[in-house]
């Protein structure tokens, strides 16, 4: 992590280690991974999946609200910049395995820059397109599948080169 700033120097992430939630019972979603991974500088907002104690106790001492996307319930702090999740909007994406499959970084979790990069290509929203493009710039493009298949000659491949 050299020349790159602490994950914990963000005023979001501060404040949700304020918290003291158990680590291995929420994870970081939205743009925070590429803040973790050295691919934002900032975030304007902290996405939060819990599950667990972590859960109940945000949820009974936080501002209750509906998510914009999904319309489940989130609970809310800061003003609404921190929001948790029982869940994610995706429904192929479940919490646990969110949780459990996070990349860790600097002893907090968060969603791995595969789901992120699923994520963001299934909202299509204009504002995700620059986070598309460093996520793809990092990992590199998924492998090429072939669209169609090869053509049926009615002839044996042939197996010398």
């Amino acid at each position: 992590m050299l020349g790159r700033p602490s994950v914990h120097d963000n005023p979001l992430i501060a404040r949700l280690v304020e918290f003291g939630l158990e680590r291995d019972d929420f994870v970081l979603f939205g743009s925070a991974p590429l803040l973790a991974h050295g691919l934002r500088q900032d975030i304007r907002d902290l996405d939060v999946v819990a599950r667990g104690r972590a859960w109940r106790h945000v949820s009974s001492i936080g501002i209750p609200g509906v998510g914009v996307v999904s319309g489940d319930r989130v609970v809310q702090f800061w003003g609404g910049r921190i929001q948790f999740s029982s869940g994610w909007i995706a429904p192929t994406c479940d919490a646990d395995e969110l949780i459990d499959n996070a990349d860790v970084v600097e002893g907090l979790r968060f969603a791995s820059l595969s789901n992120v990069l699923a994520y963001k290509r299934a909202l299509g929203r204009r504002k995700d397109l620059a986070d598309i493009r460093k996520i793809l710039a990092a990992t590199g493009p998924p492998p090429h599948v072939p669209t169609s298949p090869e053509p049926d000659t009615g002839r044996p491949a042939s197996t010398t080169a």
